[in-house]
This record gives C-alpha cells, sequence and structure tokens, in this order.
C-alpha cells in the first residue's frame, strides 16, 4: 500500500488529478467534517468493490489514518488491488497541516 500526505493530496486536487477519494469514517463523523470523498464505512467495503475504481488512483482516508489503513490493506490483500494511497494522518492532519478550517473531533 502507497501513502499520500495531506499536502500530496492537496495539490492532486488543485491539478484536478483524476482519482477517487473514499472515506471509511462513519456518517456521523463525514457530517462533522469531510473532503466530498465518496463514503464507504468500513465495514461496508467488502460488499461496495464494485465502487472502488481498479483503474486509476484510490486514495483511502478516515479520522487519523487507521481505518483507512486496514481498509487498503484488506482490499490489496484479500482483492487484488495495486492502486491505492492511504491518506497519512487522516482528516486531523489534513486540518493541521492543509486546511484548519476542517473540524477536529
Amino acid at each position: 500500500m502507497k501513502e499520500i500526505s495531506p499536502k500530496e493530496l492537496k495539490s492532486w486536487m488543485d491539478a484536478k488529478e483524476d482519482f477517487q477519494l473514499i472515506d471509511v469514517r462513519e456518517r456521523y463523523e463525514y457530517e462533522i467534517s469531510n473532503l466530498d470523498g465518496e463514503l464507504i464505512p468500513l465495514q461496508y467495503i467488502p460488499e461496495k468493490l464494485d465502487t472502488i475504481d481498479r483503474e486509476k488512483k484510490v486514495v483511502l482516508m478516515c479520522r487519523s489514518g487507521a481505518r483507512s489503513e486496514n481498509a487498503a490493506r484488506y482490499l490489496e490483500q484479500h482483492h487484488g488491488f495495486s492502486n491505492l494511497y492511504n491518506l497519512v494522518g487522516g482528516i486531523l492532519a489534513w486540518s493541521d497541516q492543509v486546511d484548519g478550517t476542517v473540524a477536529k473531533y
């Protein structure tokens, strides 16, 4: 699994790179703060495999980076994904390093 820093992700967004952003947090967390990614809570990843792109880059994110790392490992080990990036530090790091107006919880 590859990793991406919040600043690298911001540069992808600014450059309008073609990638899929998946947020694996719970809906209530997503409602507190989000980066406009597609919400697929961690426990639903196995049943949503067909919505995860296998061709372009896919960035997985959560609050701190742990759940998204687990999701990436699962997808790589059990379903052969090789295009995944984990957002290091999650939305907390995004708030610290990129946009302090994003709510931390």
